[in-house]
């Protein structure tokens, strides 16, 4: 109950803390901040919006789920299909408007009833998902600060941004032949701690395979950096593609944080891009019409999904008594 109160605290006070820069611009256009924010989403076009955000939605579920796949593949069962795998990642989405741990937990559910992985094991998998999926926002983010240093400088008017992003950077990286040689025994082979089943895809995991799950997810964080830049077009909001590749991959790490309505990254947006205090109010937009579209993909294949969680499970009972 503590730590939801502070989570809200903490999420009002990103909120205040947009208001007040969304405040400040409006005061220099002359107008309230309501009715600056009504002519900036009054401008946009709407209709290349959808346009644009309906088939990268579609296209970032097909990666999702093919990444998926794989993992479960090489540590879970080696008999799943990945036409199995749509039906019960798509209903996942929906329990991802709740939380994403909750749609991870699902699959976890999935693979317990459906092919007798333990509970663990199936969570490993998803953990080591989530790992990865860390390590890929760093590295594209990398990649961006290191192609366009010059804009992340620009960008540092009230953070030191460019220490901050590369110390972060350094850290992360020499974690790496710690994580690798810890799991393989190399390092500290006393240790029981990697014996435990919720790390047991660590255990399993060679560096081959990490790195083909960076390539295998690696198409929707390109796409994502794409798209935002295009969107932000169709608001009239002037960014430059290389600000997105370094920025935007730090943003999702900031909206995987447990705070209601995803308000770090909303206010990260406003630190990131300070001529556009707007932008935070854009990004909630984005992140809504995404799970919301998302969780609607969830629905049309619901009826499938509860058929191979419960239906056909049922019908196994049945059939040994």
């Amino acid at each position: 109950m503590l730590f939801k109160a502070i989570t809200w605290l903490l999420a009002l006070g990103c909120f205040y803390l947009v208001y007040g820069r969304v405040e400040a611009a409006a005061l220099r256009d002359g107008l309230t901040p309501w009715a600056f924010m009504r002519s900036f989403f009054g401008e946009a076009d709407w209709v290349s919006w959808l346009l644009l955000m309906i088939p990268y939605s579609l296209f970032f579920f097909i990666v999702d789920a093919h990444a998926t796949w794989r993992v479960i593949r090489w540590f879970n069962t080696a008999k799943i299909r990945f036409l199995d795998v749509l039906p019960v990642r798509a209903s996942a989405y929906i329990l991802s408007l709740v939380n994403e741990q909750v749609g991870k937990g699902a699959m976890t559910l999935y693979l317990q009833r459906r092919y007798d992985v333990p509970l663990w094991q199936g969570l490993s998998s998803m953990v080591m998902l989530g790992l990865v999926e860390i390590y890929q926002l760093l590295f594209f983010s990398a990649v961006g600060v290191a192609l366009y240093f010059d804009l992340v400088q620009q960008a540092a008017t009230h953070l030191p941004l460019p220490q901050i992003m590369i110390s972060v950077f350094v850290l992360a990286a020499l974690y790496i032949p710690v994580h690798l040689l810890y799991f393989s025994g190399r390092l500290l082979p006393g240790s029981t701690l990697r014996d435990k089943p919720l790390l047991q895809a660590f255990r399993r995991a060679r560096p081959w395979q990490y790195l083909l799950l960076l390539l295998f997810k690696a198409p929707n964080l390109l796409m994502a950096v794409l798209v935002y830049t295009s969107a932000l077009a169709l608001f009239r909001v002037d960014v430059d593609f290389g600000q997105m590749l370094a920025f935007l991959p730090v943003i999702f790490l900031a909206a995987a944080l447990p705070l209601p309505f995803h308000a770090g990254a909303l206010l990260l947006w406003t630190v990131l891009f300070p001529e556009y205090p707007e932008v935070g109010a854009f990004s909630l937009v984005m992140h809504t019409f995404f799970v919301v579209f998302n969780a609607f993909i969830g629905l049309l294949f619901l009826p499938k999904a509860n058929k191979e969680l419960f239906a056909d499970k049922a019908l196994a009972a049945d059939a040994s008594r």
